[in-house]
């Protein structure tokens, strides 16, 4: 019964729609209804400034991060689990929630920040990588969606190197999650209509 409730406390907290709290609370603005109708930091971003942006991002990155150490959290209480589970799958779960947010219709992000959170847990040197492979592919490209994409496959790259196997088979997933929710950004990069920074 623990473990259930370790899945369900991660897919909440991935649930929380970061966006749209700080959107409707700070700025009266759903950004649903804007941009690309994406509660995720990016539209946040694009939609709301780069204040808000910054403030939805980090907090999308660390649902990732309390939900990936919600076991170790409770083995802290000496609250026991039905089996050993590894912590990134807890934070699969978390970048799930993101994606399909019970709290939000179903309507969520991309999971790129929440799916930092659970590589920052769980391997914090691999999280620094990816955060400098994304702003420099950000600054040559201008491309938000590409740069989550190279990132991704860098991920994948670095996971094979570690033969951690737990670690391969979530970046694996993770990085599936992240093309799979890019599908119209890829198809709008090859047709140069994908919308370009223009803050950095």
């Amino acid at each position: 019964m623990n473990t259930v409730i370790l899945f369900v406390l991660a897919y909440l907290i991935g649930s929380i729609p970061s966006g749209l709290i700080i959107g409707k609370v700070f700025y009266n603005t759903d950004i649903r209804e804007h941009g690309s109708g994406n509660l995720g930091a990016t539209n946040t971003f694009r939609t709301l400034g780069v204040k808000a942006g910054i403030v939805v991002m980090v907090a999308d990155i660390l649902k990732g991060t309390l939900a990936t150490g919600l076991a170790d959290i409770f083995s802290y209480f000496q609250i026991s689990l039905e089996w050993s589970i590894s912590p990134l799958i807890i934070g699969a779960v978390a970048a799930f929630g993101h994606m399909y947010p019970i709290f939000a219709n179903f309507r969520g992000g991309k999971a790129v920040a929440t799916s930092g959170g659970v590589i920052l847990y769980y391997e914090p040197v691999l999280f620094i990588i990816l955060i400098l492979i994304f702003i420099i592919t950000l600054y040559l490209s201008k491309y938000v969606s590409l740069s989550s994409m190279v990132a991704g496959v860098v991920a994948i790259i670095y996971s094979l190197f570690t033969r951690d196997i737990p670690l391969i088979v979530i970046v694996f997933l993770l990085s599936g999650f992240i093309f799979y929710r890019h599908r119209a950004n890829i198809k709008r990069i090859k047709d140069k209509t994908e919308p370009k920074v223009k803050w950095l």
